[in-house]
């Protein structure tokens, strides 16, 4: 197989998955953390509430380019998928992997669920993912021909990782790791090409530091708040060691394992292929990530962005000491399900409402936001409210996206999400209809924040046939006891304190 066949059958394969990412991105109902960042794309800023701002500034260019929807905001996460599987293959030929392996190291990233699945997913991770691979695939070349060049290269795409997602910098005792243990690495820490990648990278970190200085630091707040450990549960590394396996596949989990092993034991090899940098540049971030689910869980999402070194880890493995045209079929049939899996699940996704699993359907989130939205109107405009009001940043984000009505509408607590984003102004004179999940939703709470709480209703979302659909309520709220709009209804001191 040439390199230029591999070359063009990996564009083929990119361009292909885009597509019907493009189209699934298109059909499926925004999640309730897309729809908030939906939110935050109308004040693009060098900040928010919950994480650095890049994720903000790709929604808002994808609004711009196709408009405010879906696709619109999913535009540049699903394009961004695309142009990291040609990056993880060409990673995997600078390394010196073979054509073949090449390209499986293609198919085999996107086989991997979380990237099959959630590769058009408008998050932090998208972004994170996409400036990690890049960084990695840029260092990988600054052993050859203008090494100046690409240490800068790979300053500014970790700086670019870091205000994507703060896990992103891990990439630089990552980077600084790989250069301690390959050989020559130590003469190249004494040139000032590392360096100037760092100031690089902390300079357009710097950005979000000043603006979470202006801000209270509350971005620092919210997420360095969860390194300090709060009791101690390794039940939750078990989870994080038996989701990711999956995740990630248990075929490609097994040879990453092997490749790992590979790439320590042959990292002063100058003939092997050079796993080194990507298993290097993944311990850190990999270690916190134990570290952290001793003491909290880690989301199954959380580990993305070192997928591509694991994946390029596991078809290397894979090619060692393998000559057997059934294992290789075995290889193939295993990426194939996994592709199909991938593409049944997104099928799947785009299904308005779907009685399949009835009252368990794990996709029960998505179902049935645009009845819902109308069905609030309505009742809005049978009590003859003023503004809409919800407890939750996801119903209100799912609300906004739905467009249902032209009132104020506003998250009646944690007003703090909202700094820096475009004000409301409901006006408080008028009752309002706060809605929110029955389970998050009691009068007894409202009555701290208005003088009047009356039921209104019982409203559900996405029932149909056997599937029950999610249960509301909707309460007529007036004459309000606190400054809603600036400080926010206040929360229940026991609820406060289980937190």
């Amino acid at each position: 197989m040439t390199r230029l066949g591999v070359h063009r059958e990996i564009i083929i394969l990119a361009l292909g998955l885009t597509l019907l990412r493009l189209l699934a991105a298109r059909g499926i109902h925004l999640t309730e953390d897309e729809a908030y960042y939906r939110l935050w794309a109308a004040q693009l800023q060098l900040g928010y509430y919950d994480h650095p701002p890049m994720i903000a500034w790709w929604i808002g260019s994808g609004i711009a380019l196709l408009g405010d929807h879906a696709l619109g905001v999913r535009l540049l996460p699903t394009l961004a998928t695309g142009v990291a599987t040609w990056l993880v293959s060409d990673l995997a030929r600078q390394l010196g992997a073979q054509p073949a392996t090449q390209l499986r190291a293609a198919f085999w990233y996107n086989a991997t669920l979380t990237i099959g699945v959630g590769g058009m997913l408008a998050t932090p991770d998208a972004p994170a993912t996409f400036f990690w691979v890049l960084t990695i695939w840029a260092l990988a070349r600054t052993s050859g021909a203008r090494p100046g060049l690409w240490w800068a290269v790979a300053g500014v795409t970790a700086g670019l990782a870091t205000i994507s997602k703060y896990s992103s910098l891990f990439l630089a005792p990552g980077a600084f790791l790989w250069l301690c243990l390959s050989p020559g690495g130590m003469a190249r820490l004494k040139t000032p090409w590392p360096w100037v990648a760092a100031v690089l990278a902390g300079a357009i970190f710097a950005t979000n530091v000043a603006w979470n200085a202006q801000h209270g630091w509350i971005t620092f707040a919210k997420q360095f708040g969860r390194v300090a450990p709060s009791s101690f549960s390794p039940t939750h590394l078990i989870e994080l060691l038996l989701t990711q396996f999956i995740l990630l596949t248990p075929m490609i989990s097994l040879y990453a394992i092997k490749g790992v092993r590979q790439a320590w034991t042959e990292r002063q090899n100058p003939q092997a292929i050079q796993l080194l940098l990507p298993v290097a540049t993944t311990v850190p971030f990999a270690a916190y990530l134990m570290l952290h689910s001793l003491h909290d869980r880690v989301q199954g999402h959380w580990p993305v962005p070192i997928f591509a070194a694991l994946v390029i880890c596991a078809v290397v493995a894979a090619d060692r000491g393998i000559s057997s045209l059934a294992v290789r079929r075995l290889q193939a049939l295993a990426v194939a399900l996994c592709l199909g899996l991938s593409a049944a699940a997104l099928g799947y996704l785009s299904l308005p409402i779907s009685p399949v699993f009835g009252a368990v359907d794990p996709m029960r989130p998505l179902r049935g936001w645009p009845g819902f939205a109308g069905a609030i109107e309505q009742t809005r405009q049978q009590a003859g409210a003023g503004w809409i009001g919800t407890v939750s940043y996801g119903t209100f984000a799912q609300l906004s996206a739905e467009k249902p009505t032209r009132v104020p509408m506003l998250q009646i607590n944690e007003r703090a999400r909202y700094t820096g984003l475009p004000s409301v102004s409901p006006d408080f004179q008028q009752p309002g209809l706060v809605v929110d999940l029955a389970r998050r939703l009691e009068a007894k709470d409202l009555l701290r924040c208005f003088s009047q709480v009356t039921l209104a209703r019982d409203l559900t979302r996405g029932a149909l046939g056997l599937a029950p659909g999610t249960r509301y309520q909707a309460f007529v709220v007036a004459e309000p006891r606190v400054d809603v709009l600036r400080d926010g209804c206040p929360e229940d001191p026991a609820k406060r304190r289980r937190r």
